[in-house]
């Protein structure tokens, strides 16, 4: 695998931070995940709007124009094999002496990227469905940044692994539903396809943004609205989606069914859609 790091393409093994780095002592940073899919990173522009978002939210000048992080991200692209890849996108706010306060003057921001082939579900698996959990959302209240100090998503989802699931479903203030530990979350009633809207309290894929409008491209109805805590439990079907996972349906919840525990109507026709946009769409942007 070959990485990048602070201005230099290199073996993932030759590729080290010092250990003051705000980012491996703070957690001060933020990343971004874009997935590729015929070596052409989708939706590129849209993935670098939300990380500077990121950089805007913690106070971090974005080390690179939209123009240079496009040229190392295609550089990265073509030193790696898959045809499919996700990328990961990583950057602190660089090494400095341990103290809470921002470094005066600043540092130079540690920036690191790195691909991983991009692993589609297995068939098994789309026509089982899978299992989750639901959990109270204890995070903080900005998890419209993609910020790099994950401990809270994964203590979460380690709670669906302990349990033999595939992904918490967070719910804030016993109230209403957020999203996943590493997902998005739709749910689907009455043939409604229902949303959670985006806000400061969950993080908006690019996944999420692709299913709406596919959803809008073939007359299928949904709403972008608040989610209670009973339309979850008393759903015809759960969805969950992301860039590696794309759609799945949630067939369990709390080790009950969802509906009949079976992937569902809505589940077979937004998967096909969606294959077919990833076809004729992403394999050709």
């Amino acid at each position: 695998m070959t990485v990048y790091l602070n201005g230099q393409f290199m073996p993932i093994e030759e590729a080290s931070i010092p250990v003051l780095d705000r980012g491996f002592i703070f957690g001060d940073g933020v990343y971004e995940v874009i997935p590729v899919y015929s070596h052409v990173a989708f939706r590129l522009a849209e993935h670098l709007k939300r990380l500077q978002f990121s950089l805007d939210g913690i106070r971090l000048t974005n080390p690179h124009s939209d123009r240079e992080w496009t040229k190392l991200i295609t550089d990265l692209i073509k030193r790696n094999t898959a045809e499919d890849q996700y990328l990961y996108l990583h950057i602190t706010r660089g090494v400095a002496k341990r103290d809470h306060a921002f470094p005066n003057p600043a540092v130079q921001p540690t920036v690191f990227m790195m691909s991983n082939p991009l692993l589609t579900p297995p068939a098994a698996l789309l026509a089982s469905g899978v299992g989750a959990i639901s959990a109270p959302d204890n995070r903080w209240l900005r998890c419209d940044i993609k910020a790099i100090s994950l401990l809270p998503n994964v203590l979460l989802r380690q709670m669906s692994i302990d349990a033999g699931c595939v992904e918490t479903i967070l719910i804030r203030d016993h109230s209403f539903l957020t999203e996943g530990a590493a997902s998005n979350i739709f749910i689907v009633k009455n043939g409604v396809l229902l949303a959670p809207p985006k806000d400061n309290l969950m993080l908006p894929g690019v996944t999420y943004d692709v299913l709406l409008e596919i959803a809008a491209a073939n007359s299928i109805p949904f709403e972008v609205r608040k989610i209670a805590k009973e339309e979850i439990f008393n759903a015809d079907e759960l969805l969950l989606t992301s860039s590696t996972k794309e759609v799945l349906a949630v067939t369990t919840l709390d080790n009950k069914p969802v509906g009949n525990g079976k992937p569902g109507v809505m589940f077979a026709k937004l998967h096909k859609h969606y294959q077919d946009f990833k076809r004729d769409v992403m394999r050709k942007t």
